[in-house]
């Protein structure tokens, strides 16, 4: 990308450390960058200079990211949507991507794997570990998956999964399982 460029870029996350740490890096990159930190002022901002670049969280407050990506792709659909998260999940990976989101990116990333994200780069590419997942960490890609086939629905999935409302509840509450 040429610096002359300046490329409009959406930042929407709810975290103000990250964001107070990504903007700069990322202007320092050469994007305008736009920060929105809930649905309706990404919405409004996106809207009033349409970006080229999005940079969404999965969560953040007012909606979802998926939600969201759908919307911008309405607004441009040429594009490049990265979805960050500290909630990864597969099947929210697979949404993402078939909402049109190019790349899918755990949290913590840093600028640079923003950017190559971004622009495609080979080097953005996940690597493939030889070590099976953890049965912990199966469990949640399983939950996230039925919970996403139920559009959200808490007390439908728990039906589904055969575990109590509230036992779902406290597992969704905590920060999925990392792999090292």
């Amino acid at each position: 990308m040429n610096l002359a460029d300046h490329p409009n870029l959406l930042l929407v996350d709810d975290d103000e450390v990250l964001c107070s740490v990504l903007v700069p890096a990322l202007k320092r990159r050469g994007f305008n960058v736009a920060l929105a930190q809930d649905f309706e002022s990404a919405l409004s901002a996106a809207a009033a200079e349409v970006p080229q670049f999005a940079v969404v969280d999965l969560k953040f407050p007012g909606g979802s990211g998926l939600g969201l990506v759908r919307q911008l792709m309405q607004i441009n659909e040429d594009m490049r949507i990265v979805m960050l998260t500290g909630y990864a999940s597969i099947a929210t990976a697979i949404e993402a991507v078939k909402l049109g989101a190019h790349y899918y990116l755990a949290k913590p990333a840093n600028a640079d794997d923003i950017v190559a994200a971004l622009r495609g780069d080979d080097a953005a590419a996940a690597t493939i570990s030889e070590k099976p997942l953890s049965v912990n960490r199966l469990e949640w890609e399983h939950i996230q998956r039925v919970l996403s086939g139920h559009q959200g629905n808490i007390s439908a999935t728990a039906r589904v999964l055969g575990m109590h409302r509230r036992t779902l509840q406290r597992k969704l509450s905590k920060h999925p399982v990392r792999e090292n």
